[in-house]
């Protein structure tokens, strides 16, 4: 997928900015889809400074977006069962400085699913530019990590290696217990 991402921005280099803002929006909108490719394409086209940024303004533009359309089309969810979990109803029922707060928190730990956290804040009571705010600064250094460990990894140095190899210990271990936890 990333080659052929670079393929596009090299042969549509004078929109290529847009149409990776645009890719951007629609895994926003996905909200499932790992954007990781499309930093590691951006990193691999514009260099590792203008590519971060352009990885942040698409993943801000698209959280606003997505965030918007959630609103609109999402809202009367809010009501239902699913969402009676105690955290998820905090931040469904959180404003202001509580909505703000939390926001970045989740946008600041790496597991917690970007589209998950920007569903739950469309759907319920936190203002848009509680959003954009929170949002944006907690997935600058997300993003940074995740700009500087991609760009490690494509040009092989050894911090590089040392990411592949933690990343694959982790993913042994992860499968291991799966499986010895099925058999149990």
């Amino acid at each position: 997928m990333e080659e052929k991402l670079i393929t596009l921005f090299h042969t549509y280099e004078s929109v290529a900015y847009l149409i990776s803002i645009a890719i951007n929006i629609v895994i926003s909108i996905l909200g499932v889809v790992p954007s990781v490719f499309l930093t590691a394409a951006n990193l691999a086209v514009f260099g590792f400074w203008k590519g971060t940024f352009l990885s942040f303004v698409g993943e801000a533009v698209g959280a606003i977006v997505s965030f918007v359309l959630y609103r609109k089309g999402f809202h009367k969810l809010s009501e239902t069962k699913w969402f009676s979990y105690p955290k998820v109803k905090r931040l469904l029922e959180a404003e202001g400085v509580e909505a703000f707060s939390l926001i970045l928190s989740l946008r600041l730990l790496p597991f917690v699913p970007s589209g998950l956290v920007t569903f739950v804040a469309a759907i319920g009571h936190t203002s848009l530019l509680i959003f954009i705010i929170a949002s944006s600064l907690g997935k600058l250094p997300a993003l940074l990590l995740e700009a500087y460990s991609v760009y490690q990894v494509m040009n092989w140095t050894w911090q590089g290696k040392v990411i592949s190899t933690l990343l694959s210990v982790f993913l042994f271990i992860f499968t291991w217990k799966k499986i010895t936890r099925k058999k149990a």
